[in-house]
């Protein structure tokens, strides 16, 4: 080629690629020059700008019509002014506004410095002037040219700097990222050129002859990439664009320093410190992303199958909405990884430099000082950034969890199954939640104000994303409701437990191929022999944890069978305190609890075994490996090589043990997901979600007909089951509503079902509802019930919530305060207001128990009355109401105004009351058919025993017509509280108490005190000395080697026999330690429990009454369980590493003494930071705990009344009641899991987030300080091997402080569980059990009743419900007890069994009840209340709960109660006593749990039976039976107390006894009565029309 000169790419150059402009002669170039680096960046950033806008541009011009308007100039003008005015607040605020002029500036200076270097340069003569011809044009320096491309760069970022202040904020936003990575890739090239070599003994800053301009250039660079956008707030971007957020979260704006230390939650830890308690208002707004609407929209699309999630598991559903997240966390956990092994390489480092003396050492000690601060330092970012996010996950995921089992329940079919075995929760978690908070108001309760259109139930098939044949297999035989509570509590919590897969999928395999690569670089082929060691004796612990998962699944059942007893216990503690059946309950909950104790013993021990074999195997590993490396290798241990193996063989030894510990949780959250995955899909939904080959329904042709209501050829069973299989077993009834050709209501009319107990009358509403599976019997079958117009329903069971009687009423419906009152009033409620305090702001409490059932079925019914729906559906809403009440109801309700032109159809036994009002009436056999239909005389027509019945009913109608007290008075309804019932839910303030502490310690020591705390002690004390001097001992051994002459002097067998028996001398002495502290907390778990147990059972019915029973099974399920784990566990690592912390600050202050009082300072620092800490924690899980309660209460009421729910369509009012209590506990639980989380490293217990960061800081300032001191400060000791055990204590120092915290935290949190049952503890107690009030054996020999002055109230500060009364009963009488509601009738009852507080002396068979034992008296009196509790088991296990009677007794119990009667002759309809009976009786009507309790009452065969209503939701014909029963069956002796509203079960009594505001109004015979002219029995009777029958009732 001609010599022109030229710059040519020459690849072939040998020098190192660098960028330089040189002569053609040299033929070198500059294009891969370090500096350019920065201008490709430039170069690339503006291309992607220029790409985006090309793509927009086109975009914009495809979407835009019409053509651009020049604008006015003085309107652009006067735009671009008021965009000015307002430019700081769009992009952010002025803090952010601040920090981007500031950058601007700096930008700025950079672009001015890079000149001033570039015409420096440019002015000196060329190194390479270029050849002639060429000199004028090229005449500049190969410096020049770089720097010029630098201010091309800085150019180019002023402009961007700019844009980020002028632009609009999305394109401001876009251009400040885009500055950042431009500014942080310049400054990592100076950082390469001019900041590294600093750290080497060989190199020098390339540009030091920039001198001053090079470091105001780093410097600037730093803070313009580095420092500003670290501390800069972020702009706050909505989730929602359409709906931002009023104020954001503060982890929205936080700046990333700010997030990444926890910065942004200072003010709330700090106002904790300062003020009692921290309220739920005071913590941070809710962040949108986390709101429930934004949850549900972005994950039910996945997960939901009703919401277009394809049908697959629920992980992979996760997997899709999270994917984002997931793969940072990866990354995050790859960062992490490797920043841990920045201490062991850093003390590899400087223990060789030390040990060289500085010969032949490439890098200054002040690096390896620096990897040994950073490594922790960047180690603790990226966990902290990782922690945010699955913690932010965490709370997500429970969220929408909740919601989404939640929204699927209401969907399913509840089935009143039973278990094949006792039903258990998964774990020994809470078990099943009651609705204690519910306060639910349906919004739109009338029209269309539920699921969706009104085709619910008429006949249109629904699509469905689930085949018939997946649907309804899941809840067969099985406690659906306690399953479902199961999903929401213990199986989200396994969740929880299994949630950092992601962390141990990269970390485990990541980290321990790295400790083997250093491993074998530092100790050769030896570590191959100690990784072999290790893979020989792998199984050893596999078979202790396979034994430990085998334990702990015998001890899960054993747990479940505890809690499953606790809280069948706790559900009917009312009955069993009725009942006295105290004693015999805490034995057998006592004999569950050893069970399980007995197992929790084994499970703690091979927790033991499993701790020494994992601290054994490592430090055998080291031996066999340093062992090998020394005597086979011939090498010398030298210090370097010792403690830095010492650390990786930690880090690898804490990999195995994780794989122990994550595994099982992995598994357990893998099977939970399968449960929620499973309940998604295969739980057996109403028909209207179910898609089958047979149409649900046929819609009327005739436009004419399309809203009647009826069926068509229709039959229903209660459960999607094969018909024809023949399973059905005695023990697993079938019943079958059948209805043959037509059945159509008479639109706007009373329509009347009647028929005898259990014949399918609530089945044939419940059919009509959707409720029951609809199975086709021709072709042409069909059902319809119009949703148009609104439907009312009003249960036979009642159902209320927790809430005022108002807003129960009201239900959600506009309120109209003329047609409320009206309702109120022909409801027959405004007496009954008028008694309550404050009137209807009266709460009603759980399950309504302030309530008496008729004012239950009232309130109930007042809520279908109403509403404005056209079509009101009522089951047996008269049966709990005496017959006034009835008849009151009868003639101002169901004729008055509100129901005039509305579809009625009633179901009800009181044909004679409801007769005169019947439009059509439906009369249904015992085998589930229609016997007749038309008017009530055709119905009479063709049933005798109906017309039988209904001649009955009118007689005793005339007898009641004329009750005491008929009138309902014109009382207004006065509020003189605020009407609360339920107790607040207790919240303690500042630190645990000592007194909830002290329950555990004195339980934990006791009965062996001091020798069990220096046992305790001293076995902690000297494992951790003898710990630290294995280290110390290691350190000793490899010093050996620079004080002999030769390596071969150094006597290997001894040093490792010492290493051996120090070994073997701590795991002694620790498993001493432990085992007595195993056995000490089983001492606490079993004292603890039998307490609370106690307590419970042994308090007052007033607390029952003010305490939601889920508080109560909360305490003993969740808290006890606490108790037996977490409580256990955090104190034994509080006192471990306590220990474990003293001993290492010992170790540091013996080889330093001048680091005592930095150790000292570090420790102190480190506590205060905790104590500060630890109260906003403290505060914010009580609140979330707190919070978590309304969630499941809503659930629970939600699951109570699903029926009520979708007959009203309320179920949008109570999805949105759920979001908003979702929202709150998400608020609360971000706010606990931002200060705190569960973590699974080392210990496995919590890591502090908040606190974590700053103690982790001040442990590396203290570990880097000790080693410079120790290198850099002369006459400090410059031993490798004082250095090597020095700083291993200093860093397990500074590791101990945080975990100490850590724990010592965990400790008080886990605290509050002890302070939730000391609260329980020391609750008010009814009279304990003594000697002197055990009665005689005979006692009592006859059922003779003596009460003299007896005056009664429920509490202390309340008014007497009973006043002075006085009578005698003698044994064997019979005797009715008649009265108005309020009367003093159901308090009565109560005062004979001491349930309330009493005054006066009562005598039962001549003993005053005073000096009898509680148990004594209440077991040897029965009560039949009139809302009775039954079991779930077998109806054997109902009669007889202690297995004390035989097959004979039981079954003639049952004759005597008239259950048999009931029953036909088919064998499927059979009741047996193997037959199952659900929870709460579910799987029975009402009449027939009134039966039941009577059968067992009768079984007990007590002197004194007491009857409170027990035959009021019962049909005449069957109560008639049973009083016949009565009457013969029991035993001469046997005093019968009747409380009825019936006047015809108590005519023929001996006494007959009339209760007026808890005074005794009359009390003789029935025929002393009617001798009394004035008397007011009498005048009933003479009133009557057919008082003859009532006088030869009376006579005979």
């Amino acid at each position: 080629m001609d010599g022109s000169s030229q710059s040519v790419l020459d690849l072939s150059a040998a020098s190192p690629p660098c960028l330089e402009l040189v002569s053609y002669n040299e033929g070198r170039v500059i294009w891969v020059h370090p500096l350019v680096i920065p201008a490709y960046v430039a170069a690339g950033s503006a291309f992607v700008f220029a790409t985006r806008y090309f793509f927009s541009h086109i975009r914009s011009i495809s979407e835009t019509d019409e053509p651009i308007i020049e604008s006015d100039g003085a309107a652009t003008r006067a735009e671009a002014t008021s965009e000015t005015k307002t430019r700081v607040q769009i992009l952010g605020g002025s803090t952010i506004y601040s920090f981007r002029l500031t950058r601007l500036l700096c930008v700025l200076v950079l672009l001015g410095l890079s000149a001033v270097t570039f015409f420096t340069d440019a002015s000196k003569p060329a190194e390479h002037p270029f050849p002639s011809g060429t000199h004028d044009r090229f005449h500049v320096a190969k410096r020049a040219w770089l720097e010029f491309a630098l201010c091309l760069t800085y150019l180019y970022a002023a402009l961007l700097a700019t844009l980020s202040v002028t632009a609009k904020p999305k394109v401001a936003l876009t251009t400040t990222r885009h500055l950042t990575v431009l500014l942080l890739a310049t400054f990592a090239v100076y950082g390469y050129r001019d900041i590294w070599p600093l750290a080497t003994f060989t190199s020098s800053p390339v540009d030091q002859n920039e001198d001053s301009l090079l470091w105001a250039k780093v410097t600037i660079l730093g803070v313009t990439s580095i420092v500003i956008p670290l501390t800069v707030p972020r702009q706050y971007i909505p989730y929602d664009l359409k709906n931002p957020a009023e104020v954001p979260d503060p982890s929205q704006v936080a700046s990333i320093f700010s997030l990444a230390t926890y910065c942004f939650l200072d003010s709330i830890v700090f106002l904790a410190y300062r003020i009692p308690h921290l309220s739920i208002d005071l913590l941070p707004p809710l962040a949108d992303y986390d709101s429930a609407t934004n949850l549900i929209s972005k994950s039910f699309k996945h997960l939901d199958p009703f919401s277009g999630s394809p049908r697959r598991h629920v992980f992979w559903g996760i997997m899709k909405i999270y994917s984002r997240e997931y793969i940072t966390l990866g990354f995050l956990v790859f960062a992490k990884v490797l920043a841990t092994f920045f201490g062991p390489v850093g003390i590899k480092g400087l223990l060789g430099y030390i040990e060289s003396h500085g010969e032949g050492a490439a890098l200054r000690p002040w690096f390896w000082i620096a990897l040994l601060f950073l490594g922790p330092v960047i180690s603790t970012l990226t966990m902290q950034r990782y922690m945010f996010i699955t913690t932010g996950l965490l709370v997500q995921a429970e969220a929408i969890f909740t919601q989404l089992v939640f929204e699927h329940a209401l969907r399913i079919r509840l089935i009143a199954e039973v278990s094949e075995g006792k039903a258990t929760s998964e774990n020994g978690d809470s078990a099943i939640a009651t609705p204690h908070t519910a306060s639910v108001s349906a919004a739109d309760t009338a029209v269309n104000g539920g699921e969706g259109p009104s085709a619910d139930n008429q006949g249109a098939k629904v699509p469905s994303p689930l085949p018939e044949d997946t649907a309804g297999r899941d809840a067969k035989g099985s406690n659906l409701i306690g399953k479902i509570n199961n999903l929401v509590t213990s199986d989200l919590s396994n969740l929880t437990e299994g949630r950092d897969f992601v962390y141990d999928v990269v970390q485990i395999p990541l980290q321990t191929a790295i400790c083997v690569w250093l491993l074998y670089s530092y100790l050769g082929w030896s570590a191959f022999v100690g990784m072999a060691c290790t893979v020989i004796l792998f199984p050893v612990p596999g078979m202790v944890a396979q034994m430990s998962q085998t334990v702990q699944e015998q001890a899960t059942a054993q747990t479940d069978a505890r809690v499953q007893i606790v809280t069948e216990t706790m559900s009917v503690l009312r009955m069993v305190k009725m009942f006295g059946w105290e004693p015999k309950m805490d034995e057998r909950v006592a004999k569950k609890r050893a069970e399980e104790l007995k197992l929790l013993k084994k499970k703690q021990l091979l927790w033991l075994a499993n701790n020494i074999i994992n601290y054994f195997i490592p430090i055998l590993t080291m031996i066999v490996t340093f062992g090998t490396y020394t005597a086979i290798m011939k090498q010398e241990l030298r210090p370097s090589t010792a403690f830095s193996s010492l650390a990786i063989f930690t880090m690898l030894s804490d990999q195995f043990h994780r794989i122990f510990f994550a595994a099982p949780r992995m598994i357990q959250a893998k099977i939970s997901m399968d449960r929620i995955t499973d309940f998604l899909h295969n739980t057996e939904l109403l028909d209207k979600y179910t898609a089958t080959d047979e149409p649900v329904g046929v819609r009327m042709q005739n436009d004419d007909n399309r809203n009647v209501i009826g069926f068509g050829n229709a039959s229903f069973t209660w459960a999607n089951d094969d018909v024809t299989t023949g399973t059905m077993t005695p023990s697993r009834r079938r019943f079958i509503l059948r209805i043959d050709d037509e059945l159509v209501f008479k639109k706007g009319c009373f329509n009347i079902i009647i028929g005898p107990t259990g014949s399918g009358k609530t089945s044939l509403l419940m059919g009509l509802l959707g409720e029951l599976h609809f199975v086709p019997l021709s072709v042409g079958s069909w059902y319809n019930l119009p949703r148009e117009g609104g439907v009312a329903y009003a249960a036979q069971e009642s159902w209320v919530q927790n809430e005022t009687i108002k807003a129960n009423i009201v239900f959600g419906a506009a309120y109209d305060e003329a047609r409320y009152n009206k309702v109120i009033y022909q409801c027959g409620l405004k007496r009954d207001l008028s008694l309550f305090d404050a009137g209807d702001n009266t709460e009603v409490g759980e399950k309504g128990l302030t309530l008496s059932g008729g004012q239950k079925a009232r309130i109930t019914l007042a809520r279908a009355v109403y509403s404005s729906a056209e079509t009101i559906l009522l089951d047996d809403v008269l049966a709990a109401l005496d017959v006034h009440t009835a008849r009151w109801i009868v003639e101002k309700c169901f004729k008055g105004d509100l129901l005039r032109g509305r579809t009625v159809l009633l179901v009800t036994h009181n044909v004679a009351i409801a007769s005169p009002i019947a439009d059509y009436v439906v009369s249904l056999g015992i085998n589930g058919t229609i016997a007749s239909r038309g008017t009530v005389s055709d119905a009479l027509g063709k049933d005798e025993k109906l017309k039988a019945m209904l001649a009955e009913e009118e007689r005793e109608i005339e007898e009641d017509d004329k009750e005491i007290d008929s009138k309902d008075p014109d009382t207004e309804i006065q509020p003189k509280r605020d009407g609360k019932l339920i107790v607040a839910e207790e919240v303690e303030l500042g630190h645990v108490t000592w007194d909830s502490m002290k329950l555990f310690l004195s339980s934990l020591a006791n009965p062996y005190g001091i020798p069990f705390w220096l046992t305790f002690f001293g076995g902690l004390l000297l494992c951790d000395i003898a710990m630290s001097l294995q280290t110390w001992w290691m350190g000793h051994w490899a010093e050996q080697y620079d004080i002999v002459a030769s390596p071969s002097q150094v006597h290997i067998s001894f040093y490792l026999g010492i290493y051996v028996a120090i070994l073997i001398f701590s795991l002694v002495v620790y498993a001493t330690g432990c085992t007595a502290y195993v056995y000490g907390s089983l001492r606490a778990s079993t004292a603890i429990h039998r307490k609370l147990v106690r307590s419970i059972l042994g308090t007052n019915l007033r607390w029952l009454d003010t305490t939601p029973t889920s508080r109560v099974i909360a305490r003993c399920t969740q808290d006890i369980h606490a108790v037996d784990t977490d409580v256990a566990e955090s104190f034994l690592d509080v006192a471990t590493l306590f220990i474990n912390m003293a001993i290492k600050l010992v170790a540091i202050v013996i080889l330093t003494p001048i680091f005592l009082l930095p150790g000292v300072l570090l420790a102190v620092m480190g506590i205060w930071c905790a104590r500060v800490y630890m109260k906003a924690q403290i505060s914010v899980k009580r609140e979330m705990s707190n919070a978590k309660a309304p969630v499941l209460g809503n659930f629970g009421a939600a699951i109570a009344g699903l029926t009520s729910i979708r007959a009203y369509g309320a179920q949008l009012a109570f999805r949105q009641e759920s979001h908003v209590r979702l929202e709150r506990y998400v608020r609360a639980s971000r706010a606990f899991y931002n200060l705190n989380r569960q973590a699974y490293a080392l210990r496995f217990r919590l890591a502090v987030l908040w606190v974590n960061f700053r103690i982790e800081i001040l442990g590396a300032v203290f570990s880097a300080a000790l080693a410079a001191y120790m290198v850099y400060v002369p006459g400090s000791s410059n031993s490798s091997s004082n250095i090597g055990f020095s700083l291993n204590m200093a860093v397990t120092f500074s590791g101990a402080i945080l975990w100490w915290v850590i724990v010592l935290n965990d400790f008080e949190v886990h605290g509050n569980s002890l302070e939730r049952i000391k609260a329980y503890i020391d609750i008010e107690q009814e009279p304990k059990a003594s000697k002197e009030g055990i009665p005689p054996a005979y006692w009592p020999a006859s059922g003779d009743l003596r009460v003299d002055n007896l005056s009664a109230r429920y509490s202390t500060e309340g008014p007497d419900v009973l006043h002075n009364l006085s009578f005698h009963i003698n044994s064997g009488e019979r005797v009715g007890i008649v009265g108005r509601t309020g009367s003093g009738k159901s308090s009565l009852a109560l005062a004979l069994l001491r349930c309330i507080l009493t005054e006066g002396n009562v005598y039962y068979d001549g003993l005053p009840m005073r000096s009898v034992n509680l148990d004594s008296l209440r077991s040897n009196i029965t009560i039949i209340p009139q809302m009775p509790e039954l079991l779930s088991g077998s109806l054997r296990e109902n009669l007889d709960p202690f297995g004390q009677y035989d097959d004979a007794t039981l079954n003639s119990a049952l004759r005597a109660a008239g259950f048999f009667s009931l029953q036909d002759n088919s064998d499927e309809n059979q009741f047996t006593l193997d037959s199952g009976i659900s929870g709460g009786g579910g799987n029975l009507s009402v009449g027939q749990r009134q039966i039941v309790a009577l059968a067992r009452a009768i079984v007990r065969g007590s002197k004194l039976l007491i009857l409170d209503e027990a035959t009021s939701a019962i049909d005449y014909q069957t109560d008639a039976i049973i009083q016949s029963s009565l009457r013969h069956e029991l035993k001469d002796d046997v005093t019968l107390l009747t409380i009825a509203h019936r006047l015809q079960t108590i005519m023929d009594a001996d006494k007959v006894m009339v209760l007026d505001a808890g005074n005794i109004v009359e009390f003789d015979k029935p025929s002393e009565l009617l001798k009394k002219k004035e008397g007011l029995f009498r005048s009933l009777v003479e009133e009557s029309n057919d008082k003859d029958a009532l006088y030869a009732l009376v006579r005979k």
